[in-house]
């Protein structure tokens, strides 16, 4: 397989396109350099729409900057977080409705500013069926993205929301902080503001965390992680919520 050039030889999108995808760092420099000459080159404001359901795709997206949430929303107001696409990621359902000829089945979301580049839909096609660098990395990111949404299932088919409401706290909060309200911790699970406060408010209880104005500090990883991982909490669990 052909060698990427030197990144001092790249344009510079294309040399960023190299350093951010690990999967297209070994690409031919023609395959970065088409990807940086064809693709939109976007930077949008947090909270734009990137795609909603029903709606054609434009394009496959290559994430530079930022995070983009997809998640499914339900006619009782509910929301399900499928994934995030960060920077050096794509979007598994762009991919899946641009090779079935379909439309968006799901909504997509930039939780921050996001930079991204977006391989129109004929580009796509042609960089499917002619570069195998480009081929690999869309199919390596298919593998990715079903084994992630496969926990997802697992978790909701297997887990109570408190144990699933504890592995996120552990999750997002490597600092020990994570700056959230509770709507937006009931959106990631599917659930509902209420239900959420009330398990957080049983959480603090145990002493696990300390809730704030918009922000929640985790004062025991461990015993959350336990209280994951296991049906019994270490020191005598919340009571459970569906």
């Amino acid at each position: 397989m052909a060698t990427a050039s030197p990144a001092g030889s790249l344009s510079p999108l294309a040399a960023r396109v190299a350093e951010t995808f690990p999967s297209l760092a070994g690409a031919p420099a023609a395959t970065l350099e088409r990807l940086a000459r064809v693709s939109i080159h976007r930077k949008v404001p947090a909270a734009t729409v990137m795609f909603s359901e029903r709606a054609p795709c434009g394009g496959y997206p290559l994430v530079l900057g930022g995070s983009i949430r997809v998640l499914q929303r339900y006619p009782n107001g509910r929301e399900l977080q499928l994934y995030r696409v960060k920077p050096g990621e794509s979007c598994l359902l762009s991919g899946s409705c641009l090779l079935g000829h379909a439309n968006y089945d799901a909504t997509g979301i930039a939780e921050t500013e996001v930079e991204l580049l977006i391989v129109p839909p004929a580009e796509f096609q042609a960089l499917i069926g002619g570069d195998e660098t480009f081929r690999r990395h869309v199919f390596a990111m298919f593998g990715e993205r079903l084994a992630a949404l496969m926990q997802v299932v697992e978790a909701i088919a297997y887990q109570k929301l408190d144990q699933r409401l504890a592995a996120l706290l552990v999750n997002k909060a490597p600092d020990g902080e994570i700056h959230a309200t509770h709507q937006a911790l009931a959106d990631e699970l599917g659930s509902v503001r209420e239900i959420v406060s009330r398990l957080l408010k049983q959480f603090e209880e145990q002493g696990w965390i300390r809730l704030g104005r918009e922000k929640v500090e985790v004062l025991d990883s461990a015993a959350l992680q336990s209280f994951a991982s296991h049906a019994e909490a270490p020191h005598g669990r919340p009571g459970r919520a569906a």
